[in-house]
């Protein structure tokens, strides 16, 4: 993403003109994006015209629209990202208060503005224009018959190909047909390898499964690679590591980000660290429960009490509609900040993230022990009594 334009007034209002320029800048623009606020875009309209003699024809055209924004559909596996609103702004082709739907194209600016720019939205601006923050991790987690391959971006995890095919059983006294299934199904996972990995981007290929399988594909990819001559490969041969994983399922890749090994390589990639920020927190919450809170409650009375070392939030809390309860989740990571805490914001298209999400979507990780809030509670009210 490019930022062109900056202009935020001290009351918070204003906008910023953008340029998306990956198909991931469309999921950053999807959480910048809230109901109320104005996007101005190029956009194609069809518009009908009369001729003298009164034939009606149409055409297509394209002009620069400034919408109200009230419905915002974002495609997770196309990353396509659709608007729709109405007109504010005079137009030769679109009436005042007429509803358009914009569709929002890599290299084509838009401005955004907003009357209030909170502290969450301006990171994800700085985090979507910094040029470190690439998808430079792919991973294909398989088991016999089954492989999906991903793409491991700072904010989303991608699937990028989906090979299934049907390996006959092994037979006593014959192999061949299970030798034929296997390699008719390694082939296809190469063919995926090729196809969605760009290697001048990717520094990591995990290649994860239970047993043997993911040592005797890549023994089959690099003796095809040496075949063919597929220089492609044989000169990416370093960037192929083998871990360990339960199964060939996409719901394994957490527990291949969460691999001591698999760390220390990536350990710069953002979504190794939301992964170990949420296994910290599942130690502390069997070892130390008075040390790891979640739900909104709780966690928001551990900030007060100045408790939080480490905040896990989903992003998906700030696409609420509502805007008071987007304040309150705004407010708690402000909290947190500046009281010396650590911020981990998780998307909700990770692995991680879809688990948090199943916790509520906060929680968080104590300097010190606080007695069961619950429990506190339930005691005051039962004092009352």
């Amino acid at each position: 993403m490019k930022l062109l334009h900056k202009d935020i007034e001290k009351d918070n209002a204003g906008q910023v003109t953008l340029v998306p320029e990956e198909a991931e800048d469309m999921w950053h623009t999807y959480n910048l994006l809230q109901v109320g606020d104005s996007l101005r875009a190029s956009t194609i309209r069809k518009v009908q015209t009369e001729s003298p003699t009164g034939s009606v024809g149409s055409s297509r055209v394209r002009t620069t629209l400034t919408l109200c924004v009230e419905t915002i559909d974002f495609d997770t596996q196309a990353c396509q990202l659709r608007v729709k609103g109405t007109n504010i702004e005079e137009n030769q082709y679109v009436k005042m208060g007429a509803y358009h739907t914009i569709e929002l194209e890599l290299n084509r600016k838009f401005t955004l503005a907003k009357k209030n720019w909170d502290s969450v939205v301006l990171d994800r601006i700085d985090q979507a224009c910094d040029p470190t923050q690439r998808a430079d991790v792919a991973a294909v987690v398989m088991q016999e018959g089954l492989a999906n391959l991903v793409l491991v971006t700072p904010a989303m995890t991608l699937l990028r190909a989906k090979v299934e095919v049907t390996i006959p059983r092994k037979r006593k006294g014959s192999c061949t047909q299970h030798e034929k299934g296997l390699e008719k199904f390694y082939e296809a996972v190469m063919q995926a390898i090729l196809r969605h990995i760009n290697f001048d981007v990717v520094k990591c290929i995990l290649v994860a499964s239970p047993g043997y399988v993911k040592d005797h594909f890549t023994t089959y990819l690099f003796s095809e690679a040496v075949r063919q001559d597929n220089k492609i490969l044989l000169e990416n041969r370093p960037k192929f590591m083998l871990v360990h994983s339960s199964s060939g399922h996409k719901y394994s890749l957490k527990e291949v980000l969460s691999d001591p090994t698999v760390t220390n390589r990536l350990s710069d990639t953002k979504a190794a660290g939301e992964v170990k920020a949420l296994e910290d927190f599942y130690k502390m919450l069997q070892h130390e429960p008075d040390r790891a809170f979640y739900g909104l409650g709780h966690v928001e009375k551990a900030a007060d009490a100045l408790a939080v070392d480490t905040l896990l939030i989903s992003d998906k809390l700030f696409r609420h509609q509502d805007i008071p309860t987007r304040s309150r989740y705004v407010r708690l990571v402000d909290n947190v900040r500046d009281n010396g805490g650590t911020v981990r914001i998780f998307s909700s298209l990770h692995v991680s993230g879809e688990q948090l999400t199943q916790l509520s979507g906060v929680a968080a990780i104590l300097r010190f022990p606080i007695a069961d809030l619950s429990d506190a509670e339930d005691d005051s009210s039962s004092d009352e009594d």
